[in-house]
């Protein structure tokens, strides 16, 4: 009898965090260290490659090119190695880190997905190459009482010396998917550690001549422990509903990916075309849009201003002001989510939001779906687009977004100088230096420490912070969307290109120069309980980093202003 082969299988990894033996959670309540001192985590992100599998005969099976990305405060536990052989094996090994050529590889070759891929690991920050491997940031202070002023920390490990290299020795027979679960024992990295105010215990950046770093990366070998590993079922579920047939038609537009931007995800089942985005176009500028045909998308959103508008909280269709900035439309194909909150996953989504509400355009769907269909020349455009010239709402938000998808803003000066077709002044490289500095002077090290959140070729990591504009913000923020204590008055980071044309700043709108951008984090910082630690671990008193010196961000910031941006899409 002839058996059939047993094709590979997957192992799933899968990453629980404990602290003395008991899983916590990431975001994590206050848990005590050796020293008397609470901490609570708010990330846990690492990137792990080199999988290696020992057989029982001795062989060994490599996995290269796999890489796997864990992100706990995002739900990220776990990943999927593919392709492993059927047999019994006695061990497994990899590495919390990457090899030299893929950490300076660039960052955008990967594709819409890929753990590399930094708006998926948002762990690379820099324009000189390389990732962060393992990112562990929270939040601490002097005992278990109230929160009171509590500190942050933030612990990066990186640079190729950096790699942390990890092997666990197990009996285990794949004969089908696979899972293998491992604990992160948080205590035996950082309960040791006493946190001091201004002495570099609250972070480590892996420069050179920093000891905290390698010993933290000892202390993370010593702490990745192997838990099981057990046949899993292959989970087919229930086929999915089909989603309604929409009308193919137009001729394919390619999407360009700029140079040193990551690979974005766009919509599969909204293709950009050249019939597509032209109806966008015109629909961006039609005032049947909203109630009254008072407003267009535009006139929020203009050209002049890289598609946002200079007041601070937006004005409506009724000229009343709604509850948040309006923020620019440029580069939303590389934004997981949109608005200030996240609160709409789509392009679509927002665009239809937009119109419909209340504070905004205030428009009734069915109102401009008739009065759109009583135009000849916007009938033939939608049959152009969509392959029958049928007015509904769902073509109109898949319209603005083809156009919007397109408003790619990549060639500032900052950008020409990068190709050598420009040269910044040495203000300008000054700002610079500072921006991509951390602020960490027990080090030597005082910069700004914006890179943290705004490093990388988009200039945002598009996460949701709070940047302690407030003790307690009045607006929710990403709290709203999810529910949760700690994501209250966080907000989306904002792209800092074309800032110099954005103004007023913030998501209400508060600050109206980039000078008062600068001086509210230089010293105007409130320690909220929900402040991001990368700003937390800086001195409650504020950096002071000195007139010239913010005068030099100042001067940087405007040399990300994308000129011919308004006048592509004016």
């Amino acid at each position: 009898m002839i058996v059939p082969p047993v094709s590979a299988a997957d192992i799933s990894l899968f990453f629980t965090p404990r602290w003395h033996g008991q899983p916590i959670a990431i975001p994590s309540p206050a848990v005590m260290n050796d020293h008397g001192q609470a901490i609570r985590f708010t990330r846990l992100a690492a990137l792990l490659s080199g999988f290696v599998l020992q057989r029982a005969d001795g062989a060994t099976v490599r996995l290269d090119g796999q890489y796997g990305l864990i992100d706990l405060s995002a739900g990220r536990a776990g990943f999927v190695l593919g392709g492993v052989p059927p047999g019994d094996y006695t061990g497994l090994s990899y590495s919390i880190g990457l090899p030299p050529a893929v950490n300076h590889s660039d960052p955008g070759m990967w594709p819409a997905g890929h753990p590399l891929n930094p708006i998926v690991d948002h762990l690379r920050w820099d324009w000189q190459g390389g990732y962060v491997f393992l990112a562990l940031e929270g939040r601490w202070r002097e005992s278990a009482g109230e929160p009171g002023d509590e500190q942050g920390f933030s612990y990066h490990l990186a640079t190729d010396a950096r790699v942390m290299p990890l092997r666990f020795i197990s009996f285990f027979t794949v004969a089908g998917p696979m899972k293998v679960s491992f604990a992160v024992d948080l205590d035996r990295i950082v309960a040791a550690q006493r946190l001091s105010v201004d002495d570099g215990s609250e972070s480590t950046h892996s420069g050179d001549g920093d000891k905290l770093a390698p010993r933290l990366g000892a202390a993370v070998g010593r702490a990745v422990f192997w838990l099981q590993a057990e046949s899993t079922a292959v989970e087919t579920g229930e086929p999915g509903a089909a989603g309604p047939a929409l009308p193919r038609a137009g001729t394919a537009l390619a999407f360009r990916v700029p140079p040193g931007f990551p690979q974005p995800a766009l919509p599969s089942d909204n293709p950009l075309t050249v019939e597509g985005v032209a109806l966008g176009r015109r629909l961006f500028t039609d005032r049947r849009l909203s109630t009254g045909g008072g407003q267009s998308c535009a006139s929020c959103h203009a050209p002049d201003h890289a598609f946002s508008d200079s007041v601070a909280l937006s004005l409506g269709v009724a000229g009343k002001p709604g509850k948040r900035n309006g923020m620019p439309l440029f580069n939303l194909a590389w934004s997981p989510a949109y608005t200030w909150d996240g609160g709409k996953p789509r392009v679509r989504d927002q665009a239809l939001s937009a119109m419909t509400g209340p504070l905004e355009m205030n428009a009734n769907l069915p109102t401009v779906v008739a009065a759109l269909s009583r135009d000849p020349d916007v009938r033939t455009r939608f049959e152009a687009a969509f392959g029958t010239d049928e007015v509904t709402a769902v073509r109109i938000g898949l319209a603005l977004e083809q156009y919007l998808l397109t408003i790619v803003s990549a060639d500032s000066r900052f950008d020409r100088a990068a190709r050598g077709q420009a040269v910044l002044t040495p203000e300008e490289r000054r700002g610079f230096r500072l921006f991509v500095t951390e602020y960490d002077p027990a080090r030597g090290r005082r910069g700004a420490d914006c890179f943290h959140c705004h490093g990388g070729a988009l200039f945002s990591d598009y996460e949701y912070r709070s940047n302690g504009l407030e003790m307690r913000s009045a607006d929710p923020g990403r709290g709203g969307v999810t529910g949760q204590s700690y994501d209250a008055g966080r907000f989306k980071t904002p792209s800092l290109r074309n800032v110099a044309l954005t103004a007023p700043y913030m998501h209400d709108g508060r600050f109206a120069t980039l000078d008062d951008v600068v001086a509210h984090y230089d010293h105007g910082v409130r320690r909220g309980p929900n402040l991001d630690p990368n700003l937390a671990k800086h001195p409650a008193e504020g950096m002071h980093l000195g007139a010239t010196d913010q005068k030099a961000l100042v001067a940087f910031l405007r040399t990300l202003t994308d000129e011919s941006l308004a006048e592509r899409f004016r």
